[in-house]
């Protein structure tokens, strides 16, 4: 029998009509290529080459091994194009959800080095409320969902993603824009923009609030982050905001206030209990999670470097 090596060198000989020729189109030693040879045809018991006119020729005994040689050959050249083609993501699928917070500049700066990785993969995304989650997993619709909240479900599993911090956002022009930080207590002094607490997204930013007594009364209520933080640059209010929705300038014309008490929360991928995820879900997690704790997304008033949370 041969083996593939003894395939490769026997056709590159073939081709290039030395062994000088065969061992720079592998790139190896001359030598090395004539002692192989030299070894498959002792254990053949019979000659694959003759020299003409100063070049190595199939021989004649040889013929028909060489045009299986050349069928093996195509075939090993098809698995290795089709293997480039899986490993570039060609002809597969990556089906992700991501909450809102996570997904309006997280989720596309992971999907940016997914892309890198796997240039051919085609990409999913779904922007998914907790109710619609649940079912996109469990319906396999899915394989993960990037969450700023979790909960206890027997179908499902959580890993930890990143741990994320909340601040005050003010527009531009208000009296508190001048500020380097402010408090909870004198946050809900303002009018105040924000999401339903009853939601789980919305109870991350109430419950600075609720933990020290104060009563957090939003006189505009939207459901998404990223409405919250338009509504404060036209002006209509203050609000508490995850510095995942307002990574790297996300929001042009609202300032960033630190929050006296530095609250932070816990980011998390669900996925289906006893499920293994793909090698182009596990790379989007890791490239999530990377970017997520990535420091210096948050630009702060007057200060050269940009906030990040330990």
């Amino acid at each position: 029998m041969l083996t593939l090596r003894q395939i490769e060198v026997a056709r590159a000989v073939m081709v290039t009509g030395t062994i000088a020729g065969a061992a720079r189109l592998l790139n190896v030693s001359a030598p090395g290529i004539s002692r192989l040879m030299k070894y498959t045809e002792t254990s053949l018991g019979f000659r694959l080459f003759d020299r003409r006119a100063g070049r190595l020729v199939p021989s004649e005994q040889a013929r028909h091994v060489f045009e299986q040689i050349n069928a093996v050959f195509d075939k090993v050249e098809d698995l290795r194009f089709v293997l480039e083609r899986t490993q570039g993501g060609a002809g597969q699928d990556l089906l992700i959800g991501s909450v809102p917070s996570i997904s309006h500049v997280m989720v596309p700066r992971a999907i940016e080095r997914v892309r890198a990785a796997y240039p051919h993969l085609v990409i999913d995304i779904n922007i998914l409320k907790l109710e619609e989650a649940i079912d996109y997993l469990l319906l396999g619709k899915g394989e993960v969902v990037a969450m700023s909240y979790r909960f206890d479900h027997p179908a499902l599993t959580f890993e930890p993603l990143a741990r994320g911090g909340l601040f005050c956002i003010v527009p531009l022009d208000h009296p508190l824009a001048s500020r380097s930080s402010i408090s909870a207590d004198e946050i809900v002094r303002h009018p105040l923009i924000g999401i339903d607490p009853n939601d789980p997204y919305g109870r991350i930013m109430s419950d600075i609030f609720r933990e020290r007594g104060l009563s957090y009364g939003i006189t505009i209520r939207a459901r998404f982050g990223s409405t919250v933080c338009s509504l404060v640059r036209a002006g209509l209010g203050i609000a508490v905001i995850d510095q995942f929705t307002i990574a790297y300038d996300a929001f042009p014309g609202i300032r960033v206030l630190p929050i006296d008490e530095a609250p932070v929360f816990e980011t998390w991928i669900a996925m289906k209990a006893g499920t293994a995820l793909s090698m182009f879900a596990a790379s989007f997690v890791r490239d999530l999670r990377q970017e997520m704790a990535r420091p210096g997304q948050v630009s702060l008033p007057g200060r050269t470097a940009r906030h990040t949370v330990t």
